[in-house]
């Protein structure tokens, strides 16, 4: 039943360090289930029963949420061999935070999180391996969620943008690169308006600040874009 995703779960940072003899007999105690998702449907919606932590093991989800005004407010994108859930999975909270939404058909496993930190029935010595790779996990998410908190407290649409876009050269290391998120998902994100935020980006291209064509971006002036940032 789960061999078929050994080489996708050796991948995944909640295994990490963890070879496939060992994998194989850890997953014989964690009964992980699988499930299968057709694009443009939900996996979970907010206050939904929460059932375990998710690992993408084929396709794309969309983790999203509403705001206190009812708008949609993307919070991530997540691909093959990523995890989700882990954040409320040993919280007093039983039911989802957001909605997860599949973009590409998708293959889902769920691990109960009792799984993870309860005692093993095959005494695996991998285990504890197991057991530090979520909570590294759990601090790395931590981490990009208080990132996400300081794009909402910056107040200026462009800063938000250039500071966005400054990032993903970090990351890209090259003046050009391609995002992950379309427009609509990139608003979104940023928690604003598609429309403004779409005649920002073309205000700065006509400042010589960058230059665009679908979701490939490129700094044309990086001091420029250093200077919009507050």
């Amino acid at each position: 039943m789960y061999k078929k995703w050994t080489s996708t779960l050796l991948k995944v940072e909640l295994f990490r360090n963890i070879n496939e003899l060992e994998l194989n007999g850890m997953l014989t105690c964690l009964k992980p289930k699988i499930s299968h998702y057709k694009k443009g449907e939900t996996i979970a919606i907010a206050g939904d029963p929460f059932e375990g932590i998710g690992i993408v093991l084929l396709g794309e989800v969309m983790i999203t949420k509403e705001n206190a005004a009812g708008n949609r407010v993307i919070l991530t994108k997540l691909q093959k061999e990523s995890i989700f859930g882990e954040m409320i999975a040993f919280s007093h909270m039983n039911t989802w935070p957001a909605t997860v939404v599949v973009l590409e058909d998708c293959s889902i496993m769920f691990i109960e999180s009792n799984k993870i930190v309860g005692s093993c029935e095959q005494s695996c010595n991998s285990h504890t391996t197991l057991i530090l790779n979520m909570l590294r996990i759990i601090s790395k998410k931590a981490l990009v969620l208080n990132r996400k908190v300081e794009y909402l407290a910056i107040k200026s649409m462009r800063e938000k943008i250039s500071t966005f876009l400054l990032e993903q050269f970090n990351i890209a290391e090259k003046n050009t690169f391609m995002i992950a998120l379309n427009r609509n998902e990139l608003a979104d994100f940023l928690n604003v308006s598609r429309p403004s935020m779409s005649r920002e980006i073309a205000k700065m291209k006509d400042e010589g600040i960058l230059d665009y064509y679908k979701s490939t971006f490129k700094i044309i002036n990086m001091e420029l874009l250093k200077d919009c940032i507050g």
